[in-house]
């Protein structure tokens, strides 16, 4: 018999009833570019709350390790590539993701993790601090590449983050070999950008800024850029690819007037982006010279 190749994806994160969000987003980009992927839904709403107060269906903290610790003892874990965590409901629920993580690496030691730690934005943090510190603590040391937005690093840190210079210092205070932040500052009028600090590599992708996004934005870039780096590309040239695709996305999906990402109409965006972005090496950290002492 024919031994299944090991590309499977795990992605723990929310699950929206109306949407391109959390798990709605990662799942369908994975898919789309190749990676068969199991689903576990952290807390289950009718819309995005930005969308306004709806009901929210939420796990059982004991339920959900137990879940877990099935996941972890599954007899197909061997199949298992990468795991992606995004969006978690309750502050029990990272330590139980970590307990996944680790058997995973434990029955493959090339798995990926990549940890979206979802937590806040400009406005602050929307989930409770005690979630958000789980995140830090008990999933951060353990990824392999972080994707958090500058708000969420600044939250990590306990700093102001207000120069990519400082966005890169805090990265390597926090330890993941790579990190990939977002909302990072332009360099170019009008843009936006997007930061990888890995190694003693530094590398900023922007592109024009768009004013009022949907949500999702986030959950859909880590899950291209882990495709990608699975795909066995090189980082900028991920980083590229990824971009562009979350851009192009956006900006069809603006131009439709959607208020959610129309994933189901730019599949071919994902996998073959045709929109610019420009692509910048900076200073790293590492690189600049010392003073003498």
């Amino acid at each position: 018999m024919e031994k299944v190749p090991a590309n499977a994806v795990i992605v723990i994160s929310s699950h929206v009833v109306r949407g391109s969000v959390g798990n709605r987003a990662a799942v369908f980009a994975l898919e789309t570019l190749g990676h068969p992927v199991w689903a576990l839904p952290t807390i289950v709403m009718p819309w995005h709350p930005g969308k306004g107060p709806s009901t929210r269906l939420r796990f059982d903290d004991l339920a959900f390790e137990s879940a877990i610790d099935d996941l972890a003892r599954a007899p197909w874990l061997g199949e298992v590539s990468a795991i992606l965590t995004g969006y978690f409901g309750s502050p029990a629920q990272p330590a139980a993701a970590a307990k996944l993580v680790s058997a995973a690496k434990a029955a493959n030691p090339n798995v990926t993790y990549i940890c979206d730690p979802v937590m806040g934005d400009l406005g602050g943090l929307y989930i409770p601090p005690e979630t958000a510190a789980g995140i830090r603590d008990e999933l951060i040391p353990l990824a392999d590449i972080a994707t958090p937005n500058r708000y969420e690093l600044q939250w990590m840190v306990g700093s102001a983050l207000e120069s990519n210079q400082a966005i890169m210092e805090a990265a390597l205070s926090l330890g993941p070999p790579r990190m990939l932040v977002t909302s990072a500052v332009p360099m170019m009028a009008g843009g936006t950008g997007n930061l990888l600090l890995s190694g003693r590599s530094a590398i900023l992708a922007e592109h024009r800024l768009i004013d009022n996004p949907p949500n999702g934005l986030g959950d859909l870039l880590a899950a291209v850029f882990l495709a990608r780096i699975l795909e066995g590309l090189d980082e900028e040239r991920a980083l590229q690819l990824a971009t562009a695709s979350v851009f192009e996305v956006l900006a069809r999906t603006t131009k439709r007037g959607g208020d959610e990402l129309t994933l189901e109409s730019d599949s071919g965006s994902l996998s073959t982006p045709m929109a610019m972005v420009q692509m910048r090496r900076l200073m790293h950290p590492a690189q600049r010279p010392r003073k003498p002492g």
